[in-house]
């Protein structure tokens, strides 16, 4: 069977991450990943939904690195492995200005410098070590984890957009979660990237599935344009890799009127470049796509359609039905 994930979107209600969760149980993915923005908290839910999924491993997509110490991160990784009987995948990120900033209060500063300390820092206290740390950021002083960690080493996975995370990702992590890139791009990056040392290359895809096409399609350029108007890291990357002139008007748009009726500036070129959004037929071919450039592990970003069970069931027939194992 080839390698496959599904993302159970922040959107989603506890009751809904349950039943998503159940269903991946039977159908055995390799990874369920649980994200966070600002609505439910994220080492909860991988606890709570490990325990509906006994099989898949469970992943962070993403723990930011602004709005939680790096101790409380390893408390929290260490926790989750427990609980999942070491099936975690810690993944992390910077998140975002707004996020950072505008809803924790923080300053968005040194984010390079900032995770590479991170990623020291939980490394050391998931091996149990005490730990007295200097760094630029940050200084630890008899520091260790009161419990006992079930492993080791739980693999870290980075959130990386710009050139100096993807380098130091490749560095430093186990693996690397990619969002929102051009394929011609993504294909360049892993190919210079994994010349130099081999890691999980995994790719979150913004995913809609609907016998109407053009439903499908006009959902996933809702999510799409949301993230190009609000996501300035995002907007400014799809600006420097061919979508100058899109991301503008878009950008331009929303400034003017809001979020409402921005999907309509989704040109079909990128849409069909950075999403997969039709029938299941054309988005079993749309996701091969993905595979070629150098995707080891593609995760589907699920946005459901109408009824949450039945968008769920047609998404997971579609990857993960007999036809596609």
């Amino acid at each position: 069977m080839r390698r496959l994930s599904y993302s159970l979107g922040s959107l989603l209600s506890i009751e809904e991450v349950i039943e998503c969760s159940k269903k991946l149980d039977k159908l055995k993915p390799e990874v369920m990943w649980i994200p966070e923005t600002w609505g439910m908290e994220n080492f909860s839910m991988l606890g709570l939904a490990s325990k509906e999924n006994s099989f898949s491993k469970i992943g962070s997509s993403i723990i930011n690195i602004y709005s939680r110490s790096p101790s409380l991160i390893a408390m929290g990784a260490s926790t989750v492995d427990v609980i999942s009987n070491g099936r975690l995948i810690l993944g992390l990120g910077t998140s975002s200005v707004p996020i950072v900033e505008n809803f924790h209060g923080n300053s968005f500063e040194s984010p390079v410098q900032r995770m590479k300390e991170y990623v020291e820092i939980i490394r050391m206290a998931l091996r149990g070590e005490k730990i007295n740390y200097s760094g630029n950021i940050f200084s630890l002083k008899d520091f260790s984890l009161l419990t006992k960690p079930i492993r080791k080493e739980i693999p870290i996975y980075l959130a990386a957009i710009n050139q100096k995370m993807v380098e130091m990702t490749w560095d430093i992590a186990d693996g690397v979660i990619f969002y929102l890139r051009p394929k011609s791009e993504m294909k360049e990056t892993i190919y210079k990237m994994q010349k130099k040392k081999k890691i999980d290359t995994t790719l979150q895809i913004i995913t809609c599935i609907h016998d109407d096409q053009e439903k499908a399609r006009n959902r996933a350029k809702k999510t799409l344009s949301f993230y190009i108007a609000v996501g300035k890291i995002y907007r400014e990357f799809l600006q420097s890799t061919g979508y100058s002139e899109e991301t503008k008007i878009i950008y331009d748009e929303y400034k003017k009127t809001g979020l409402p009726g921005l999907e309509k500036f989704v040109s079909e070129k990128m849409l069909d470049d950075l999403c997969i959004a039709g029938t299941p037929d054309a988005a079993v071919k749309k996701l091969n796509e993905f595979r070629d450039v150098g995707i080891n592990l593609p995760i589907i970003q699920f946005n459901p359609i109408d009824n949450v069970k039945e968008s769920f069931e047609l998404l997971t027939n579609t990857f993960s039905g007999e036809s596609n194992e």
